[in-house]
């Protein structure tokens, strides 16, 4: 196997290890406008990596968690919903990027790099950048994993329990953005966010605790990436889409099997049922 295609693999395998978990919080919480909000803000991060000359990546890391701090903060004031807070700083951040990019003439960026990604362009520093983002995340989730669970439930009760709420929200919330800013080397901000929501969807009819809903979606991330990538090679795809179409077929094989087990198991009910009363035979 080439180099190259093995690093794309460890790449994609890493990423949705730390998507999958995360990606449970999203699709429990519904934040994935808040995941769409920092993909559409993070050209501003890229522009400003490359304006300081830093690298882009831990640019991106950077600017996200920024964002999310802020987003987090403006959301603690109650000021405005949530979702008007997210969509005027995305659009805010994005065009403010676009502006400083036009400004800036001698500045070149690949944008469609950062748009759709390139995941067989992953290099070994990538895949260390990777490697400290999934000890991170593991170590975090570890510690806090029944707190965030509990304020994902119900975030009174769990403030009446002593869970600390508003810096577990930041706290994961930080996470989300880490991932996202990574995630996008290999899969692009357009297609990023998918990588959270979709297995995690696509785990949930078959996960009866949260913890087995984060490993399932994790195991099904796997899965897309290793079919994603394969196709790629096979039929000469883009690899990022590639990746994402596979995980969303999936996610249509799991919803429609989900269903039909559920009609499988509510008839052997009403069998039962049947054979159960009185009188019958």
């Amino acid at each position: 196997m080439d180099a190259f295609v093995l690093r794309a693999l460890l790449a994609g395998v890493g990423l949705a290890l730390v998507a999958g978990p995360l990606g449970a919080f999203v699709v429990w919480r519904r934040l994935a406008i808040f995941g769409e909000a920092l993909a559409q803000s993070a050209l501003l991060g890229v522009v400003l990596a490359h304006l300081f000359e830093v690298d882009p990546t831990l640019g991106l890391v950077v600017f996200a968690a920024l964002l999310a701090t802020a987003l987090w903060a403006l959301e603690e004031q109650r000021i405005l919903p949530t979702d008007t807070i997210l969509s005027t700083l995305a659009h805010g951040a994005l065009a403010a990027g676009l502006v400083l990019l036009s400004l800036l003439d001698g500045l070149r960026i690949d944008l469609l790099a950062y748009l759709f990604g390139d995941i067989l362009a992953v290099s070994t520093t990538d895949l260390g950048v990777l490697l400290v983002l999934i000890l991170l995340v593991a170590a975090t989730l570890g510690r806090h994993w029944r707190g965030l669970v509990s304020l994902t439930v119900d975030p009174d009760l769990a403030r009446v329990e002593g869970v600390p709420v508003r810096r577990l929200r930041l706290l994961l919330d930080l996470m989300i953005a880490a991932a996202i800013a990574v995630g996008m080397k290999l899969v692009g901000l357009v297609l990023v966010v998918s990588l959270l929501v979709v297995p995690a969807a696509a785990a949930r009819p078959w996960a009866r605790t949260p913890l087995a809903m984060a490993a399932i979606a994790a195991l099904f991330g796997a899965a897309s990436t290793l079919g994603g990538v394969g196709a790629s090679l096979l039929v000469d795809l883009p690899t990022g889409p590639a990746i994402v179409l596979v995980a969303v077929l999936g996610f249509l094989a799991s919803v429609a099997l989900g269903r039909l087990r559920e009609r499988r198991a509510g008839a052997a009910r009403a069998a039962r049922g049947l054979a159960g009363e009185p009188g019958r035979r």
